[in-house]
């Protein structure tokens, strides 16, 4: 049964009927005060609510119940806030990693677990190994991890995910040889490696397919070899012919040394879960809608996408914080600024910089062992 303290004396309440609108009315057992139970409502959480359905939604200002002056008033001062990645310790079976770059300018890394819940976020001026380092860092070692090969991401796995198998994205495989065979190839040399490429697409099991694709492939690059080495003077320069065709057998080869085309047909990796093939989890399932909200909300500056995307990745994770939460947990520009500054005092500004340019470490602003900044 519900009960309440009296606000005088602090004895039990009891109850003692209702008001004339309703609400239920309490007597003290002691003292004999009469009160309500008031419920406090928390306005700026509403707020903050109301921002984040007017962000993450195609809804103008307009239509968010008030006129579109009056919200930009009330919610203007939570573009402040820096929404951060949460460490994750849960080991996954599956996580994807992909970047979404940001008017060319920045970009923001992100993983996603084979359920489709973003785990980690991150940003960064580049896709170098110490910004995918710094993110795979936060993160439990998965079983596999699949990724379309970007730059960085090999040197920071081996670095942080040493165990973890790659999935290389069959998808962006194929789409690497296309770019230099073209969708016409204009050498039976290009239509047959074009022709091999587009099957990697449909490899489904392994009862000897994976074999008889690299055997295909090797088949290839054994009756072309003489065509790949003919040579031409360009510009006064000898050069190779067909330098593209070259680029894509090289790409393909390397992809076949590393073990990382057919991870996915592994059957010990198997028994524990689906491994897919392609990235098409993050790329279409997190990418894809955040360029929509980008879309919606043209006309941004660059810190408020950046942010914007940090609230996509907020809504995104397994259990999404309340905005109750939020506010009291989660760093602002002020917090940022402090750091920034307290860290050009001690002299390490280029490296404190950096950590803020590529994520910021929450912990720095909580923690209260005798190593985080805020100790210093």
């Amino acid at each position: 049964m519900k009960t309440m303290s009296c606000p005088s004396c602090g004895k039990r309440m009891k109850r003692n009927g209702a008001t004339s609108a309703g609400r239920r009315r309490w007597r003290c057992t002691a003292c004999g005060a009469s009160t309500v139970n008031r419920y406090k409502r928390d306005a700026d959480a509403e707020q903050l609510s109301l921002f984040l359905g007017w962000l993450l939604s195609k809804r103008t200002q307009g239509e968010m119940g008030l006129p579109a002056r009056t919200f930009r008033a009330a919610t203007s001062r939570f573009w402040k806030i820096w929404p951060v990645s949460p460490a994750c310790d849960e080991i996954h079976h599956v996580v994807h990693v992909d970047g979404i770059w940001i008017k060319r300018r920045c970009v923001v890394l992100i993983a996603l677990s084979g359920d489709g819940n973003v785990i980690g976020w991150h940003l960064a001026r580049s896709e170098s190994s110490a910004a995918w380092a710094a993110l795979m860092s936060r993160i439990a070692p998965p079983d596999v991890v699949v990724t379309d090969g970007g730059g960085g991401i090999e040197g920071a796995r081996r670095a942080q995910w040493p165990s973890t198998r790659v999935q290389r994205c069959t998808f962006h495989a194929f789409e690497q040889v296309k770019r230099c065979t073209t969708t016409r190839p204009r050498t039976q040399a290009g239509v047959d490696l074009y022709g091999i490429a587009k099957r990697l697409l449909k490899v489904e099991d392994a009862d000897g397919a994976a074999a008889a694709w690299l055997a295909s492939f090797a088949g290839w690059c054994s009756d072309y070899d003489a065509f790949l080495k003919e040579r031409a003077v360009v510009d006064g320069a000898v050069r190779f012919r067909h330098e593209r065709l070259r680029k894509a057998r090289r790409g393909l080869e390397k992809l076949c040394r590393e073990g990382t085309l057919f991870t996915y047909l592994d059957a010990d990796l198997a028994k524990d879960g689906e491994v897919p093939a392609t990235n098409n989890a993050i790329e279409g399932g997190v990418n894809r809608q955040i360029r929509i909200v980008l879309d919606e909300h043209r006309g941004m500056r660059l810190d408020h996408m950046v942010k914007a995307v940090f609230w996509y990745c907020v809504s995104r994770l397994e259990c999404p914080p309340p905005p109750e939460s939020i506010l009291r947990d989660v760093p602002t520009d002020d917090d940022i600024d402090g750091l920034y500054e307290k860290a050009a005092e001690l002299g390490a500004r280029d490296e404190s910089v950096a950590r803020w340019g590529d994520a910021v470490v929450w912990s720095e602003f909580h923690s209260s062992n005798p190593w985080s900044h805020a100790g210093e």
